[in-house]
């Protein structure tokens, strides 16, 4: 069944859309067209490519230990009478540490110079007698028998009298024992054994233990790869090392490569070496993990950057350089050496500008406008989203 539309309503729906159209057109012809709105730069922060020597350095992760450790132990038995240091406290070569009662040491060492001031007289007497016996033979009015007796009996004094120096030098030496002294100079650790105890030659914990921290050691590890270079470096003189934190951030000390240890261990492919540093503000202690920055060689007029600005893609690691015209484009560079925040690259010329924070919002060609790290951190409205 076919719907029956009246002619004057069809054409009055005609007149309206004929209508609308006209009324779009008069406003768009109306309006004039606005150009396109320009890009606004992105506000990063940038850094000057360096051109300077710059060191070759391996680095590797340490242990400092003390150049000398000592257990401060008696070499005699005998009630502790005093200490006379403070725990933690320096001490230099020779001071006294502790005393043992030393009563009986004393007693042996009079008991041994009496027998040699006895055995010196019989020997004075023996030869007294001797220069008498061979007068009288001389004269034959004794016996020869008897002179060459005596001879003996002057030899026999001479080895006692030699003997009794040796008890007196014994028993010195034991009274010597009873005052322990520090055999180098060190920093005391904490005291084990208390005044009024018995201390025993068999006692191994020792009364303190004593450490040598200045000039102190640090032993460290580098792969085996890198062993030959070092090798190379020490060969043309000594060769500098550099301690860091645990962290890498904060310098510690510079020192001195002492030496490579003469077989790597097979299981990590690695190998120890150990450096001495002088330790002159005891910023290293005994027992604490550090970095360890030994210089191989140096590059003569070589270009670094920060590291901030190496980007990676699928092609490799690349940079943002700024131009004249202010605008970013993208540079391949070539990474030789990263560390301490600084890079060594090559693909870029002295003098040129890189960005160091913000590249992340670009894309090649796009205007950027240098600002500082602190406006960077803080971007205004206009800015806000375009650093990272």
């Amino acid at each position: 069944m076919r719907m029956h539309v009246p002619y004057k309503s069809a054409l009055g729906v005609v007149g309206l859309a004929v209508a609308a159209v006209a009324f779009v057109y008069w406003r768009s012809s109306d309006r004039p067209v606005s150009p396109p709105a320009p890009i606004s730069p992105v506000p990063v922060v940038t850094a000057l490519v360096q051109q300077h020597d710059e060191p070759i350095i391996l680095s590797g992760l340490g242990t400092v230990q003390a150049l000398n450790t000592a257990s401060i132990q008696s070499q005699v038995t005998g009630v502790l009478e005093e200490v006379d240091f403070v725990e933690g406290q320096s001490v230099k070569r020779g001071d006294i540490l502790a005393k043992i009662d030393p009563r009986l040491y004393q007693a042996a060492l009079t008991q041994a110079q009496g027998q040699l001031a006895k055995d010196t007289a019989l020997h004075a007497q023996a030869e007294s007698d001797l220069a008498r016996y061979q007068a009288l033979g001389r004269e034959d009015s004794i016996a020869l028998q008897q002179v060459a007796d005596q001879k003996f009996l002057v030899a026999q004094d001479a080895a006692a009298v030699e003997a009794d120096k040796g008890m007196i030098a014994s028993a010195q030496t034991q009274l010597d024992y009873t005052t322990l002294r520090a055999p180098f100079d060190g920093v005391t650790g904490l005291l084990q054994v208390d005044v009024g105890n018995l201390i025993q030659t068999t006692n191994t914990m020792g009364i303190v233990v004593l450490t040598q921290v200045q000039p102190i050691a640090v032993v460290f590890i580098l792969p085996n790869a890198d062993i030959t270079a070092v090798q190379t470096a020490m060969a043309k003189g000594p060769v500098q090392a550099t301690v860091y934190d645990q962290s890498g951030a904060k310098k510690l000390d510079v020192g001195t490569l002492l030496s490579i240890n003469n077989q790597a261990a097979p299981t990590s492919g690695t190998v120890q070496l150990k450096a001495i540093f002088p330790n002159e503000h005891r910023q290293l202690w005994p027992g604490t993990f550090v970095n360890v920055d030994v210089t191989t060689s140096v590059v003569p007029d070589a270009l670094t950057i920060p590291t901030n600005a190496l980007q990676q893609d699928d092609k490799g690691q690349f940079v943002y350089v700024v131009g004249a015209d202010k605008r970013a484009s993208v540079r391949r560079v070539e990474v030789a050496q990263r560390l301490h925040a600084v890079a060594l690259i090559s693909g870029l010329q002295a003098g040129e500008t890189v960005v160091v924070e913000g590249q992340y919002r670009l894309t090649p060609g796009m205007p950027i406008v240098a600002t500082s790290p602190s406006e960077a951190s803080n971007p205004s409205t206009a800015s806000a989203g375009m650093l990272p």
